[in-house]
């Protein structure tokens, strides 16, 4: 039976926010895959490392760690089960035998201990309900000496997204779009939050530093704009208004994004992330 803290979380990731993830696994990568190398590298994950991949979502972060793992393996969990199976087909149809994927909350998820030398996570680890107790048992599941490397989502002023959103304030009620500290994707925003979470869960040897990537939402600013009001965000602000609020919420949002056009036709936005690195001690 699978064993879950974070209800409210695995009901969305069951739902709606798991189903569109799903179906747009490659538009999301395009928003994010700009952090995959720097979180690898930063992992230095070998050739024979087990390599657990936190919030794997579609696995593409798990696929890439089990390439650098060539004589080990890399484990994917999530809540997902939507995003989890599109994950095990594209594993299969890539051909990366030595990946697997299991649907299960990290925050209480009976992990072996020690099974891992590393764990990863592209913006997987903000949503825990106790994010201390969640990191606890993720350093459990570590070796003594493993690694543990996260990317989240840094001050929302320096996210391009969280401004594009913020521009509809005339239209819809954006209210405060995420405020460092309070549950969501916005939880470990402050640098000082992230240390302290980490060091009470166990972890020494923190390191936290400022990454920026752009990240392509669409090509041309309407594209990007409804791909964007299709997101989480976007339809909790869009089910507030009536169907002209849509409709005019879709414009200016597209007249924002027309700003952020690159010569390819792409509409690129600027996300600014911490890289968070720690060791489980000896």
């Amino acid at each position: 039976m699978l064993e879950v803290v974070n209800t409210e979380q695995a009901q969305a990731w069951n739902g709606p926010e798991g189903d569109h993830w799903a179906r747009h696994q490659d538009r999301w990568n395009a928003v994010n895959e700009g952090f995959n190398e720097p979180l690898l590298d930063s992992a230095d994950i070998s050739a024979g490392h087990r390599v657990l991949d936190l919030g794997c979502g579609s696995g593409q972060t798990t696929r890439l760690a089990a390439l650098r793992a060539s004589a080990g393996n890399a484990v994917g969990l999530d809540l997902s089960a939507a995003m989890l199976a599109e994950a095990r087909s594209r594993a299969d149809r890539e051909g990366v035998a030595n990946t697997s994927f299991i649907q299960g909350d990290a925050q209480v998820h009976a992990f072996e201990p020690g099974a891992f030398d590393t764990a990863i996570s592209r913006y997987g680890v903000m949503f825990f309900a106790d994010p201390v107790a969640a990191f606890g048992n993720i350093a459990r599941a570590l070796r003594p000496g493993g690694r543990l490397a996260f990317v989240c989502p840094a001050d929302p002023p320096l996210n391009e997204w969280v401004a594009a959103l913020a521009s509809l304030g005339d239209v819809l009620p954006v209210g405060d779009l995420g405020r460092p500290g309070l549950p969501g994707m916005f939880s470990l925003a402050a640098r000082d939050r992230v240390l302290d979470v980490l060091g009470k869960a166990g972890f020494t040897d923190v390191a936290v530093e400022r990454t920026q990537a752009y990240g392509r939402w669409g090509h041309g600013a309407e594209d990007a704009a409804r791909f964007m009001l299709g997101s989480g965000p976007g339809r909790h602000l869009l089910a507030q208004t009536d169907r002209a609020g849509r409709a005019r919420a879709h414009e200016v949002l597209t007249g924002h994004l027309r700003d952020h056009g690159a010569e390819d036709g792409t509409v690129r936005l600027l996300s600014t992330s911490w890289l968070v690195v720690a060791d489980r001690p000896e």
